[in-house]
């Protein structure tokens, strides 16, 4: 204590604590790489203090605006999995990776935008160019519009994963081509009926069950 010139273990019991002055906490590497124009929110918070974000639009964003590369960690497997997040893969070298980011610093912004449930929120789409993952938006996005994204049809194809369709899909990006039919479609046991999505075949069973 230089009040009282003693060397002490803990606090001075006379003089008090010391006032703590804290470092001014840095933005991560993904928190600074996002664009002026987007903002992060918090949307949900778990235990740990673990908040769950979303990428929002501050302004109008035109259609076909391309976002990337998608930064991340080469991986063999994953070491974080969100459910909320895209499971992101690439062909690099004959090989298939994975894009890792098990923390901010091991990737950029877009790591948190958060995925698309149907075709009606979805506003960006997916996919892979060059052994790199880009996101494009499929429609105008408009201010405090979230960003949400989805697998390109041939890029879903790729991560053996169901395509959710949006109008004009092959116009979104100048690359790769995007095929307009889904290469495994969900088939009905019932009927024989063809559907884009589970989610679509789930509702239509709906039906058949009513009926009985």
């Amino acid at each position: 204590c230089e009040d009282c010139g003693k060397s002490l273990i803990g606090e001075c019991k006379l003089h008090g604590p010391l006032i703590r002055a804290k470092d001014r906490v840095i933005p991560s590497r993904a928190r600074l790489t996002l664009p002026h124009y987007l903002t992060l929110r918090v949307l949900e918070l778990r235990a740990g203090n673990q908040q769950i974000l979303g990428v929002f639009a501050k302004k109008v964003i035109q259609k076909r605006t391309q976002f990337g590369p998608y930064v991340g960690q080469l991986s063999t497997k994953l070491t974080c999995y969100d459910d909320s997040r895209l499971v992101l893969q690439v062909l690099k070298d004959g090989g298939k990776y994975f894009l890792d980011t098990p923390n901010e610093d091991c990737g950029n912004w877009m790591m948190f935008v958060r995925l698309a449930r149907n075709q009606e929120e979805q506003t960006l789409v997916a996919y892979q160019h060059c052994g790199e993952v880009y996101f494009t938006t499929v429609k105008p996005i408009e201010p405090h519009t979230e960003l949400k994204v989805w697998y390109a049809a041939d890029y879903a194809k790729f991560m053996e994963a169901s395509a959710v369709f949006i109008k004009e899909e092959s116009d979104v990006c100048p690359f790769p081509p995007v095929a307009k039919e889904p290469a495994d479609p969900w088939i009905c046991s019932s009927c024989g009926g063809t559907f884009a999505t589970f989610a679509l075949l789930e509702s239509h069973q709906c039906i058949h069950k009513d009926r009985v």
